[in-house]
C-alpha cells in the first residue's frame, strides 16, 4: 500500500543516487546541496513514522522500507564521505557493520516470530548521524577567508564520528542483548 508515509520512504530511497552525485562532483556550493539534500532526506526518517502514527497508516511496506531507507542514506553518505578523504574508512565500517549485524539480527528474529522493537540506543545513534554527516560535509567547505571555521567544523565532525561509533556499538550491543533474553526465553517453554 503507498500511502504518504510510504511515498516519503520512497523519496528518501531516491534521494540517496542524488546525494552521492552530489558529494562526489566537484562543483561550487557541493557542501551547501549536499547537506540540504542530506537533511530533507533525514527529516522524511521522522516524518514518514510521524505521520504513519498519526494517520493510522502503518503497513508492513513501511515498516520493511523504512530501516532499509534509512541504512542505505546513511551508508551512502558515510561511504561518500570516505571516498573523499573526509572518515576514516575503519570507523564508516564498525557503522555500516553494525548495521548490518542488526539488519541480520532482526530477520532472524523475524522468522522465528520474535519482534525486536527499537532501541532508544539506536534512535541517538540515527540523531548522532544526522549531526555528524552534517558537520563532516560542511568541514569540507571552504570557507573563503574564514578556512578557520572549516577546520572547527571539520573538527566537530571528527569528535561526532567518535559518538556515532560509540553509539553503534552500545546499540548493537543492546539489540543482541534483547534477542538473547527473548530468545533463551522461548526456548525454555
Amino acid at each position: 500500500m503507498v500511502n504518504l508515509p510510504n511515498s516519503l520512504t520512497l523519496l528518501r530511497i531516491f534521494m540517496v543516487p542524488i546525494l552521492v552525485v552530489i558529494l562526489l562532483t566537484k562543483f561550487e556550493g557541493k557542501e551547501l546541496w549536499g547537506v540540504a539534500v542530506f537533511l530533507v532526506a533525514a527529516f522524511t526518517d521522522f516524518l514518514d513514522g510521524y505521520l504513519a502514527r498519526k494517520r493510522g497508516e502503518v503497513t508492513n511496506l513501511g515498516k520493511l522500507l523504512d530501516p532499509i531507507a534509512d541504512k542505505l542514506l546513511v551508508s551512502a553518505a558515510f561511504i561518500s564521505l570516505v571516498e573523499e578523504g573526509l572518515a576514516p574508512a575503519w570507523m564508516v565500517v564498525i557503522i555500516i557493520g553494525r548495521e548490518f549485524a542488526v539488519m541480520g539480527l532482526r530477520s532472524v528474529a523475524a522468522t522465528q516470530r520474535i519482534t525486536i522493537p527499537a532501541s532508544v540506543w539506536g534512535k541517538y545513534k540515527m540523531g548522532s548521524q544526522v549531526v555528524a554527516i552534517t558537520l563532516m560535509i560542511f568541514g569540507d567547505h571552504p570557507w573563503g577567508p574564514a578556512a578557520a571555521i572549516g577546520t572547527k567544523v571539520r573538527t566537530l565532525g571528527w569528535w561526532a564520528l567518535w559518538v556515532v561509533v560509540v553509539l553503534a556499538v552500545l546499540s548493537a550491543a543492546d539489540y543482541f542483548l534483547k534477542f538473547s533474553r527473548v530468545f533463551r526465553t522461548r526456548e525454555e517453554i
